[in-house]
């Protein structure tokens, strides 16, 4: 089990996920990943949107929380710098055999037709509860 930080990017009426397809099972996913040591999850999910998409973020509040697998922090965060699409973190190794990473602007309107993970966060975009 490890802690995780994760960014919820906005622009419009489009959100950032990251398009997974592993084991034939295709959905997908907030950018993000485990809280290093020493790090606080504001810090996490800064890093982390870097290497996976390729930009720096500001993170603006908590969206929310879930438990799974640790404690997973989703942060409404916004793009300051840096070019979308050139993350060059280890998702992306090719020797890693944990299937495709494909970082995407979706529209929130389709968040209901799409296996988001996690869904609670997803519903509180579709529902635009507290954004």
């Amino acid at each position: 089990m490890r802690d995780r930080g994760s960014a919820v990017i906005i622009e419009g009426d489009k959100i950032v996920l990251i398009k997974r397809n592993r084991d034939g099972e295709e959905y997908y996913v907030f950018p993000g990943g485990g809280i290093e040591k020493g790090e606080s999850p504001e810090q996490a999910t800064i890093r982390e949107a870097f290497e996976e998409l390729g930009v720096r973020i500001d993170v603006i509040k908590c969206l929310g929380t879930v438990e799974f697998k640790g404690k997973q922090h989703y942060f409404i965060s916004k793009i300051v710098g840096g070019e979308f699409g050139t993350g060059q973190g280890e998702e992306y190794e090719e020797n890693r055999n944990r299937g495709i990473y494909e970082p995407m602007w979706i529209p929130i309107s389709e968040l209901d037709s799409l296996d988001v993970r996690p869904m609670e966060i997803a519903k509180i975009l579709i529902e635009q509860k507290e954004i």
